[in-house]
């Protein structure tokens, strides 16, 4: 393996933990009750990295005099957003510290041979626990989707249940961000055939 080989895995790497570590998204719901004094029009639920949903919770109105109810959210996905973000990073890192060797130990790399197999079966042990954690993430992805689908989220609030009362959702999470981190699993084993 040569350094210009680095560089698309420092960026898939970059662009995998940057995308998925760094991901706040939010949903927005409506409950109008028959008494409009106790609807509720924005009710906003706020999720972030690691997704331990179950810790995720909002209060919308019961549309029974000022009372509401405290709901949480379903699922806890951090393992495997954490485990996508662990190899992404230390599959940067040691990029980084490849690259180093490259440029200011060259002699001292190819001396024997030797260099070159172990720097090519830590390779192979990162293609394949990126692989790993990127098929881990994507199950999750798509759960923590499902989970935060606002329609899902209206089921879970009383007020919803009765027929008197109208709900609806107003605002859907955006996921062009967590996508792209999915997206990055199959740039990255490009990377690596090249």
């Amino acid at each position: 393996l040569c350094m210009p080989h680095r560089l698309p895995i420092d960026i898939f790497a970059v662009c995998a933990f940057a995308t998925c570590g760094g991901y706040s998204g939010h949903l927005r719901v409506r409950v109008e009750c028959l008494d409009k004094s106790q609807s509720n029009l924005s009710i906003t639920v706020n999720f972030a990295y690691p997704f331990r949903l179950q810790e995720v919770h909002f209060k919308p109105t019961l549309c029974e005099g000022n009372r509401q109810e405290t709901i949480f959210m379903v699922g806890d996905y951090s393992s495997s957003a954490q485990f996508f973000v662990t190899v992404a990073v230390v599959a940067f890192l040691y990029s980084l510290l490849a690259t180093v060797v490259y440029i200011y130990y060259q002699n001292k790399y190819r001396e024997g041979n030797r260099g070159p197999l172990v720097d090519f079966v830590v390779t192979v042990l990162f293609a394949f626990m990126w692989l790993v954690s990127s098929c881990a993430w994507a199950k999750a992805l798509s759960d923590v989707k499902s989970a935060t689908d606002p329609t899902k989220v209206l089921l879970l609030i009383s007020a919803c249940r009765r027929p008197a009362n109208r709900c609806s959702a107003s605002h859907y999470p955006v996921w062009s961000e967590l996508n792209t981190s999915v997206v990055t699993l199959s740039d990255f084993k490009k990377a690596l055939r090249t």
